[in-house]
């Protein structure tokens, strides 16, 4: 991997395919790494486009950080500077989840880096199982993620991929065992995110959201119909995937992303 000083943090990220290609930045989940779009890269570097996937930080191969700088501010200008450091031009921004959130804040604050934006599993309104979630981030601060292992693997799996794909969610849920305290720190920062709903109003950045029919953090209509109102996009629903949509059905995601990038090859004007 690859590094870029960016915003006062140090970020990981791969960035792959021709120099001249289409920009697309995949911004991955909490509890995740980047890898979790290794199918994607391969996919859009085959067609021809530049694809870049980066670690959050305070997760996977990025700088740690304190709670005070996890919050959706600091990450989305995280994610504004390393397009702006890239030098990638206007991109098309894939996130899924945490990610997601990033992308809806990037296309109401930098529209002109922007192409066209994808939330996968994301919501553009505060955290509505804000009760059911704080404490959740206060034992991740205390102990870790092995301890909460099956409640994390429930809420980032559908129902389809927990009964059948062990070979997909095994990998998975051994990653999460291994995160340690910090990640209840970024956990934090997601569940006290503020809404994005009214910045959105009037957004001139074409914007696709993708909602998991499992979605068991984020179901329909909020992360697909009540992001499609707010931005003036489009939604769709993808069946048999849960909150983890881009790693779960993972081609049927990628034909709805290529399908979005023809689709947006200039920003609304």
């Amino acid at each position: 991997m690859r590094s870029a000083a960016v915003n006062g943090t140090t970020l990981a990220y791969v960035d792959e395919g021709p120099r001249e290609g289409t920009p697309i930045v995949f911004s991955h989940s909490l509890f995740f790494d980047h890898s979790m779009f290794d199918s994607h890269l391969a996919r859009f570097t085959r067609e021809g486009f530049r694809v870049v996937a980066y670690d959050h930080r305070n997760q996977g191969g990025s700088a740690s950080a304190p709670r005070a700088e996890l919050d959706m501010d600091t990450l989305t200008e995280d994610a504004a500077a390393l397009i702006e450091h890239l030098g990638l031009g206007k991109c098309h921004f894939v996130g899924n989840s945490l990610g997601g959130f990033i992308a809806l804040r990037l296309a109401a604050r930098h529209p002109d880096l922007l192409l066209s934006v994808a939330a996968l599993g994301a919501s553009a309104e505060e955290e509505y199982q804000l009760e059911q979630f704080a404490p959740l981030t206060d034992q991740l601060s205390a102990h870790g993620a092995e301890q909460m292992v099956d409640t994390l693997t429930y809420i980032m799996f559908g129902d389809t991929s927990l009964a059948t794909r062990p070979e997909l969610v095994a990998p998975w849920r051994e990653f999460m065992t291994r995160l340690g305290p910090g990640i209840g720190d970024s956990a934090y920062g997601v569940i006290r995110r503020s809404r994005i709903i009214e910045e959105l109003t009037g957004c001139r950045v074409p914007v696709l959201a993708i909602a998991g029919s499992e979605d068991h953090a984020y179901p329909q209509p909020i992360s697909g119909v009540n992001i499609a109102n707010a931005t003036g996009g489009t939604e769709v629903t993808v069946e048999g995937a849960g909150h983890t949509v881009a790693l779960e059905q993972a081609d049927v995601v990628a034909e709805h992303l290529a399908r979005h990038f023809a689709e947006s090859s200039a920003p609304l004007s």
